[in-house]
């Protein structure tokens, strides 16, 4: 027996496990990398899969399953993706190679994407419109807790038990929230459910999947051929025209009084700025947290756990931020709030860069992340409430599917984008402080060290912890002031190529306040649709 009218807090409580588990395994992964290869014996390529294709996977379907939501019932369909999740977390954790556990990756991501939507929507049909405040806050701030809490939580896991923990510690949590899920979310369908748009389906996730293969893919590819004379870019621009045909569909559909897949009146005011800051948040945390990270482990020497722990403080202030967010909100609105936690957030990415230097201390890092929490945690929640409060309840799953999928978009974009920047960056910067450092050497070695480092600067060891290896055939007397000199060159060269890279964030999260300054409070529009039981 469903009991989700007198417990309402214990069917949400439910719904923000789901939620933490989908946002935890976007970025539990990283730390754990150097584990992961150890222990499948696994190539820094396969490695990478495992990441990419879970964000793939995750990202591709959302409009769709949002969609599904709305005609099958979000209980339904989240049901299913949390047992699809959970699963597929069992058989990550069990995994013996790396294509085994790329596939389950694979499939965990799709159940993500099923139980995603699904999370948001149910808001509004747990709790009436003048309490789903609180819900919303909680929400926004499972959202940005989870982000930064992941890689610490993977670190700590790594460090004590084993990488396969951080898939393993899902089946306990999975199976309790399907308890509970079972017990207690409602189990009501609208009475008119919407049409199938298959064409649409079809349309959009061909059109993401290309997109979002090419740009998070476009770096291993050295953004050349990925099959025969199919290029990245081809890849990319082929996701790009599918996009515009689901566009010009759904546009055709909804004029012929059709029931389309992504009814564009959604992107109408509010909405649509919404998700463009919401993109733009993506964008901006994801193209932080690369460089920095990479930072403290490569030039600061602080290992996997270290680096994790450093963050945590920012995961407490995003949390507390976003508790005071969700009681001030209201009263300041929405847009104020949104467009303060961007600026802060952008501030404290500009006193990080100013404070990187190769011989920075940890430790003084921390209150410049903490002020990043702050931002962080003050941007989630009323975001949230100010792109859902004017959806039509009978579109809630599909607004929900385009809310999500434009935060893993612009996190996609994100990565690719300071990757990109932050390769580039390296490659002139590196050869740079070689040249610079290079004074301190005996006139004879001087060419031969310039080249050497740069050579390394274009290879896997630019992210070795020790620095580039110093040049071959040298007297044993000279090596070690050589390596010496070699690790404080490279350690110059890679510290500025982080810093220039920092700048991408702040540029975006200007242009998501830009895109905050429409969230002006909406009349509420947002009528509950007529619902009626359903089996099953």
């Amino acid at each position: 027996m469903v009991r989700s009218d007198r417990n309402p807090w214990v069917a949400f409580a439910a719904l923000c496990a789901c939620f933490f588990m989908i946002m935890l395994d976007s970025t539990i992964v990283t730390v754990t990398i150097p584990s992961m290869l150890t222990g499948l014996r696994a190539n820094l390529n396969e490695i990478i899969w495992v990441n990419s294709v879970y964000l793939l996977a995750n990202t591709v379907p959302l409009l769709l399953t949002g969609r599904l939501g709305d005609r099958f019932g979000p209980r339904r369909v989240l049901l299913a993706g949390l047992l699809i999740f959970t699963g597929a977390s069992l058989w990550c954790g069990l995994a013996g190679s790396p294509g085994t556990l790329i596939a389950a990756r694979a499939v965990q991501g799709l159940g993500a994407a099923a139980m995603t939507p699904q999370t948001l929507a149910f808001i509004s049909r747990l709790f009436p419109a003048d309490r789903r405040r609180g819900p919303i806050t909680i929400w926004g701030a499972v959202a940005g807790v989870a982000i930064i809490t992941g890689p610490v939580l993977g670190g700590l896991l790594v460090q004590r038990l084993s990488w396969r923990w951080i898939f393993l510690i899902n089946v306990p949590i999975g199976l309790a929230g399907l308890a509970i899920a079972l017990a207690f979310l409602p189990n009501r369908l609208p009475r008119q459910r919407p049409r199938f748009d298959v064409a649409g389906a079809l349309l959009a996730s061909a059109g993401l999947f290309a997109l979002v293969f090419g740009v998070q893919n476009g770096q291993h590819y050295h953004w050349g051929p990925v099959l025969g004379p199919i290029a990245v870019w081809h890849v990319i621009g082929f996701g790009l025209l599918l996009l515009a045909l689901f566009v010009w569909l759904q546009r055709r559909r909804q004029r012929a009084a059709t029931e389309p897949l992504l009814p564009l009146r959604l992107f109408a005011g509010v909405f649509g700025n919404a998700n463009l800051t919401h993109a733009a948040l993506g964008f901006a945390t994801t193209g932080m947290f690369l460089p920095l990270v990479i930072y403290l482990q490569t030039v600061l020497g602080l290992t996997a756990l270290q680096s994790s722990l450093l963050t945590a403080p920012m995961a407490v202030a995003a949390g507390l931020a976003a508790a005071l967010a969700g009681r001030r909100w209201d009263r300041l609105g929405a847009m104020h709030f949104v467009m303060f936690g961007l600026g802060t957030l952008a501030a404290a990415t500009i006193a990080l860069a100013w404070q990187a230097e190769p011989t920075t201390a940890p430790l003084a890092l921390v209150p410049g992340l903490v002020v990043a929490g702050i931002g962080i945690g003050c941007v989630y929640s009323p975001l949230t409430n100010a792109a859902m409060s004017a959806v039509p309840g009978e579109l809630v799953g599909a607004a929900s599917g385009v809310f999500n999928t434009s935060r893993q978009v612009g996190g996609v974009l994100g990565s690719a984008a300071s990757g990109l920047l932050l390769q580039v960056g390296i490659a002139v910067a590196v050869p740079d402080a070689a040249r610079e450092h290079a004074e301190r050497l005996p006139l004879q070695f001087r060419d031969q060290f310039v080249d050497e480092i740069t050579k390394a600067a274009n290879t896997a060891s630019q992210f070795s912890g020790t620095g580039p290896a110093a040049p071959p055939d040298l007297p044993p007397n000279v090596v070690e002031f050589l390596r010496t000199v070699a690790t404080d060159a490279f350690h110059l060269g890679f510290t500025n190529a982080a810093k220039a890279t920092l700048v991408l964030p702040v540029v975006v999260l200007i242009l998501g306040m830009i895109a905050a300054a429409g969230l002006r409070e909406p009349t509420p529009t947002h009528v509950q649709p007529e619902l009626h039981p359903a089996s099953g």
